[in-house]
Order: C-alpha cells, then structure tokens, then sequence
C-alpha cells in the first residue's frame, strides 16, 4: 500500500498533547506506524505529529488523531518504519556531487570499464582542458597501480587526472606529468609518494600529499560548480533519508579545492535545507599559529544550517597503498616483514599539542585514524586534552578505524570520544583480500573494524559513509554492519570477522542518534516530543524481515523539520 496524505475534519474540543495548549492542532501528523523512536529502551508507537519544525506528540493512533485539525497533513504509513532522519558523521557531499558530472568512474569496477568511460567522455568533452574525475578501485588494476601508458593510449593530448575511490591516491597522465615537471628526479613530499618503476620514473600514480603535485595545477571548479554539485549531492543524499551530516573537509587539502564558498551560497539562497556541521580543515604542514584563522572562520562561517564547529586533523593515510600507520611495519607480497609502517602525518608529540590547544578552544576534533598507529595517537591526543583541560563537551571523534590494538578499545568510552565508523568497508571483497590482509598479517587482519568490541566495551558508535569513497547509501551500510557481508555478496560468501557483527537496533543508532551526538545536534537523532521533526520512511520495516535482505529496504520520504525534502515515485 502506497503511502497515502489527506486532511482530517476538526476533532473533538477536548484534543490536546502533552505540554500544548488544547486549541492548538497538528501540521503534520503520521499514523499506522510502525515508529522507531531510537530512545535507549527502542520503544515503539505508532504514531507521531509535529507542529512548525518539531515534535509535540509521539503515541499511539487513537491519541494523535486528536492533534488532526482541518489544516493537517496527514501521512498514513500503512505499516511502513518511521524513524529519525540519518545523520552522516563523516561525508565530502561537495566533492560527490561534482564528481557526478565529471568523469564519474565510481560505478565500474574493471580496467576495461574504466577504458571505455574515460575514452566517452574525452570524446563528449572536446572543450575541457583537463580530464578531471575519478572513482576508480584499486583492486583493478594489479597492485592497486595503474600507469600513465594507460592514460596516455587514451588521452595524449590533454592533462588526465583521475582521483582514486579512496581519495587518497591518484591517476595522472604523461601530459600532466610533464605539466607539473614530474620527473625521475622528482622527490616525494613528506606526506606522500610517487610511484615509480624499475628504473626510477614516475607510473603516473600519485599517493597521498603527492597528489597535489599535479592537482594544484588543475583549474579549480567555479563557484556556480561548487554550489551545483553540493545541490546534486544534497538530492541524492535526502533521497537516501540523510537529514544533516558533518562535512569531513572544509579547507583546501590535497587533491581537492575549498568547498567551504559553495555552503556559503546554498545557505545565503535558502537552498541549503540539511543541517550541516563542517570540520575545518587541519594544515598539516603548519602548527598552531593556524588557530586564530580557524577561529576566525569559525566565527565567520557559523550560523543557520550551517555550524563550523569541527577540525578536521588527517593522521595517516589508508591500510591499501601502505600509508596507514602501523604499529609495526607491513608484510611484504611474499610475507616477510617490511622496513614500511606507514605515515603519522603530524608528529604525535605536536598532535597532542595541536588537540589540546583546539579542545580549550571549544572545537570538536574529528581525526582520520585508520591505522593502530594512527588510532593510539588520536586516543593519547585527546587524553592528553582531557588532563590538561578536564572532561569538556567537545565531542572529539574518531574515523574509519579499520585497525584498532585491543589495548585501546576500552580507551574510546573512559575518554569520551566517539568511535565514527564506515561500516561498509567491513566486508570480504576483492581490495580487502588482495591489497590489505596479505599485507596486515593474521593477527593484525583480525583486529578490523571492530564494531562490536568498540559498542560492548560502551563506547559511543556514530556512522558515516565517507562518500564519495563509498555509497553515500545508510541502508547498505546497515546491512553490511549486521550482517558482514556486502549486500550483493553470493550466498556462500563468508561473514568477514563475524564476532564483529552489531544488531540492528545499534547500527540504526549508531546512524541516527549517534551520529546526532557527533554532530552536536542534540534535538535531532530520536523521536520524542520537543525533538526537531527530522524524519524518513521506509517501505517496509526491516526488523521483520531476515537480516540478509536489509538491504532491500528503501526510503520513501525524508522531513527536515517537518518540511517534505524528499518523496519517492511510489510514496
């Protein structure tokens, strides 16, 4: 049955909600739930009206139809799920969004695809001067690097540059080599590598800080770009249910340009309609005199929609291209131990500094810590601003944790800090079992994304898709965090690390209110009355059905403060 919104007649003189005056009706009101509330008990109604942006009653049927007056909109769920809006903790909407209307290679998956897309659109753009875009895996190319010879068959005549999944790696060219003046003779930057052959010349694969070798040359997206791509991606983003999420970059890093003009303008035109927290950029080639400018923006930046409250600080880099930081160093292809444990981008020492100063300051930090490494210097950091300023509400967080020591899972609840994971990466699949695990070793491959260690130790679990690395999609990433698999995964595919799993009730928290803690948006995350109506619909409720088919479900409507933002065909 089709979701269905009609007007009610006035009801009886004595229709009241808690709290609210009994001549005051609803303008929005839900029936035939099921309604997910979220609270700490995942208590259950059926019911739910809100009135302006918030939420003034949650109950059952018979109660709230007391709240229809002749104004009201009234949604019959007709036993579709309503819950709270999901929340993004950690998500490049910009980027994604601009991505989508460039060489968009995210939905291929092999060399020969790739070969076919990038060879389309040259031909579609004769006009642009660069080959910009990006998408592409690791794991179709052997060892995760592909060549310049590649690009150069394709495109000769015009600079190529094609950002990798991840976005910590990227695809040149020869023509954009030669553009930046890389050469045999060109040495690494200290936060990143050239990949180079035998004899020492570059392949045309960029890793981390390397890659603005070549992408400060490329000509930044204008601003109508910008705000284009961040709309797109707000669409697509409210059609997944996505009601806020926290921008993990607003600044110019690597590889990317300031996205920071585009929320600007989306919020001055009254077209930014999620909520949005942006973590500001940490220049990791700076120190602390940076501070005053982050304030400053801050100061600048906060306000409405927007709250540019974060800091984001990138750790290291990621586990496939070795620049994850370790503990101890990486296996080579043939087991034996490397002299390679990746990179701490800042000085630990300085790191502490860095969180300490930021914290006193009221700034949230967010970390990029993906490796145990990097994970311990994070936790010691915020540590370190816990003795020195006590237990403030700044809500520190920490990203994508593919390898946490066991020393240091307890670690996440005694500080407070928020373990940000991006379930869909905990799953067998062809970059995890050939670039990471021979690499990692036994001990250490076991010792990923440890979601269910992290939420019985009584941590704090928020959730993020890190899009445009992967699906933006909170529903997949749901599905992969119960059952450990992806959905697409054959029937006999194994679970990866399977104690891991978490239930669904606390990956869909994890999604909604612990991702609202993260972003400081405390009146959003739950269903209750006084709460802002950030809402979503599903077609059905996947708690009934099995958990290898949560997949499937699907958002029908999405409500930023009881303001429809999305309805799907059939809805």
């Amino acid at each position: 049955m089709d979701l269905s919104t009609t007007a009610h007649p006035e009801p009886g003189p004595d229709a009241s909600s808690p709290g609210s005056p009994g001549d005051h009706r609803a303008d929005l009101v839900f029936l035939s739930g099921p309604v997910h509330t979220v609270d700490s008990a995942r208590t259950r109604a059926s019911a739910v009206a809100v009135r302006g942006d918030r939420i003034i009653a949650v109950g059952h049927d018979a109660a709230v139809r007391e709240l229809i007056g002749p104004g009201t909109e009234v949604v019959d769920l007709g036993g579709k799920l309503l819950i709270p809006g999901f929340q993004d903790a950690h998500v490049h909407p910009v980027g994604g969004g601009l991505e989508l209307a460039l060489c968009d290679l995210s939905a291929a998956e092999t060399a020969t695809a790739y070969r076919a897309l990038i060879s389309a659109y040259a031909a579609a753009h004769p006009q642009v001067p660069w080959i910009t875009g990006g998408g592409w895996s690791l794991e179709a190319f052997p060892g995760g690097m592909p060549t310049r010879e590649f690009l150069d068959e394709l495109v000769r005549d015009r600079p190529v540059f094609l950002v990798n999944r991840d976005h910590h790696g990227a695809w040149a060219n020869s023509c954009a080599l030669e553009r930046a003046g890389i050469t045999a003779g060109t040495p690494d930057p200290a936060d990143g590598r050239i990949e180079r052959d035998a004899d020492g010349r570059p392949t045309g694969m960029l890793q981390e800080g390397a890659m603005r070798l070549v992408g400060d040359l490329v000509p930044a997206p204008t601003l109508a770009e910008q705000t284009a791509g961040l709309l797109r991606a707000q669409r697509l983003l409210h059609g997944y249910g996505v009601t806020a999420w926290q921008d993990a970059m607003l600044g110019r890093a690597p590889g990317s340009s300031d996205v920071t003009p585009a929320y600007v303008a989306a919020r001055s035109a009254g077209k930014l309609t999620a909520r949005v927290r942006g973590a500001l950029w940490w220049e990791r080639d700076r120190g602390v005199e940076q501070i005053p400018e982050l304030l400053a923006r801050r100061e600048e930046l906060t306000g409405g929609r927007l709250q540019a409250t974060s800091v984001k600080i990138m750790q290291d880099g990621i586990a496939e291209n070795h620049t994850a930081a370790m503990l101890t160093p990486y296996l080579t292809a043939c087991g034996c131990t490397s002299d390679n444990s990746g990179i701490s981008f800042i000085d630990p020492e300085e790191l502490r500094t860095y969180v300490t100063r930021l914290d006193a300051e009221g700034f949230q930090v967010h970390f990029h810590a993906l490796g145990d490494r990097a994970v311990r210097e994070a936790l010691d950091a915020v540590e370190a601003a816990r003795r020195t300023n006590g237990r403030t509400d700044t809500r520190p967080h920490l990203a994508h944790l593919q390898v946490v020591h066991p020393d240091d899972v307890p670690r996440f609840r005694r500080l407070g800090a928020t373990a940000n994971i991006q379930a869909l990466w905990a799953a067998h699949e062809p970059q995890m079992d050939e670039l990471t695990i021979p690499f990692l070793g036994a001990q250490r491959a076991a010792w990923q994304y440890p979601f269910g260690d992290l939420l019985r130790s009584g941590a704090t679990l928020a959730a993020g898709s890190d899009w445009p690395v992967s699906s933006p999609d909170p529903i997949a990433a749901l599905h992969v965090a119960v059952n450990r698999r992806t959905p697409d995964a054959a029937d006999s595919a194994p679970a990866f690390l399977p104690e891991q799993r978490i239930d669904l009730g606390a990956a869909l928290a994890a999604y909604t209110a612990g991702s609202a803690y993260a972003n400081h948006l405390d009146d959003t995350g739950t269903i209750r009355p006084g709460m802002l109506a950030d809402l979503a619909v599903l077609d059905r409720d996947p708690f009934d059905g099995p958990e290898d088919e949560i997949a499937a479900t699907r958002v029908l409507q999405t409500f930023v403060g009881g303001r429809r933002v999305y309805a799907a065909d059939d809805a």
